[in-house]
């Protein structure tokens, strides 16, 4: 039973989705002004929950006015004026999501989903507004009481009031739980929260039925605080949008997809950030070097699809294989790429049990392949035939450790029965450790 009041109120488990090992995959997204939050409409289903549940606010708040009009409270004034402000920032909201359905342009690369953010910062405005009006109205009527009429009128507006939120909550939190939208079962429970400034509404009147005519202006002003704090939290959500900002759960996210991933050592570097409501991924992922780059590369696409499994908000996903951190005494240069006609993998220097040594690691290679490098140092040449490790035709290591200093001009030289060539390519050690 009390679990099912916390998650009336928004403070219970959202998730309704059937994850496996019942493990949440939507990310952390906190209790913000949902209208603004980038997850809404990611589905022509969550642009028509906007246009609904901008309906019925509309509606709620054209019979609030009349009330208004009739009683003169500023606790329902302050009440309808957020009710006007939430219908009212679902138009450039709305806009933006048909603006950022464009197709990418050689101007707009990447498209228009930023639109979104420039919404968003109009949306905190219309909330401001809001809230400085309602504001100056309460202190106004403290300043200078007024009577309050009509408190049976004023009792039906907040009730209605309350039964419009609620209908729009009933109405988002469905809706997102088709659409797998966090955010907008977030935006639920907020229009949720507003159905409770509403019964404040109620009970500033019963107030003064009771003969407290201040009561009013009272809770007009508790109002206004309430629509400040969700100034607050909306306008740090824009923000951190605008600045390329995640949550830090993502990241949480791709850590825990990766380890989903064998083969994979550790991630060395993750990064996101959200282009209008679609994530876009950058991950970069240590793999054991004595592994192919044919199977690494089916590696970082089992990544790939954990991540989409993982975060449903994901549009792009880059992995990318790097480098195992080198030990304080080795400063190999970059690895030489082979695309040859006899073998193509990656040569590098690396160290070893026994030392620096060369290593070519082969994705394709022809038949009966014999490698080594020719090092040019000035009038003398320095040889070092790769043999096969442990008979892996795949992995091929020098028996020696190549002169200092590693920058030079080489030739790779590949050869089989059938014919031979030379790859020629240049190491240069990494600025700092020149001899």
């Amino acid at each position: 039973m009390w679990i099912k009041v916390l998650d009336w109120f928004g403070f219970g488990s959202h998730d309704h989705s059937h994850e496996p090992q019942g493990h949440s995959h939507h990310g952390s997204h906190g209790h913000t002004h949902g209208v603004i939050d980038a997850m809404i409409a990611t589905t022509d289903r969550g642009i028509w929950a906007i246009k609904w549940s901008f309906v019925i606010l509309a509606l709620t708040a054209a019979m609030q006015i009349v009330v208004v009009v009739i009683s003169g409270s500023v606790a329902l004034l302050a009440d309808t004026i957020h009710n006007v402000a939430d219908a009212t920032t679902a138009i450039p909201l709305w806009i933006a999501f048909v603006l950022a359905r464009r197709k990418p342009t050689k101007t707009f690369t990447h498209g228009l989903g930023r639109v979104e953010d420039l919404a968003g910062i109009i949306i905190v405005t219309i909330i401001l507004f809001s809230a400085l009006v309602a504001g100056y109205q309460a202190i106004n009527r403290l300043i200078h009481p007024q009577a309050v009429s009509h408190i049976g009128w004023l009792i039906g507006a907040g009730i209605i009031g309350f039964i419009g939120n609620e209908v729009v909550a009933v109405f988002r939190i469905r809706v997102g739980r088709e659409i797998n939208s966090a955010a907008l079962i977030a935006d639920g429970y907020h229009a949720r929260t507003d159905g409770l400034t509403s019964l404040a509404v109620v009970a500033g009147a019963i107030g003064v039925w009771l003969g407290f005519p201040l009561a009013d202006p009272i809770v007009g002003l508790l109002i206004t605080l309430a629509i400040f704090g969700i100034v607050w939290q909306s306008a740090r959500s824009v923000l951190t949008r605008m600045l390329d900002g995640v949550e830090p759960g993502i990241i949480d996210e791709i850590e825990h997809a990766a380890a989903h991933v064998k083969g994979i050592d550790t991630v060395k570097e993750a990064k996101a950030r959200w282009l209008g409501h679609k994530l876009h991924v950058d991950v970069a992922v240590i793999i054991d070097d004595s592994i192919l780059l044919a199977e690494a590369n089916v590696i970082t696409g089992k990544l790939r699809d954990e991540l989409f499994a993982h975060i449903p908000a994901l549009a792009v996903a880059t992995v990318r294989i790097a480098a195992p951190e080198p030990q304080e005494h080795h400063h190999a240069p970059d690895p030489f790429q082979v695309n040859g006609k006899l073998a193509q993998g990656l040569l590098e220097i690396v160290d070893t049990a026994d030392g620096e040594r060369f290593r070519l690691r082969v994705s394709r290679h022809a038949e009966g392949l014999s490698a080594a490098v020719a090092i040019k140092r000035g009038a003398r040449l320095e040889q070092h035939a790769l043999v096969p490790i442990a008979g892996d035709h795949h992995l091929l290591q020098s028996t020696e450790a190549p002169a200092e200093p590693h920058e030079f001009d080489a030739e790779l030289v590949l050869s089989n029965a059938a014919g031979s060539e030379r790859l020629a390519f240049r190491m240069l050690e990494p600025e700092g450790h020149h001899h």
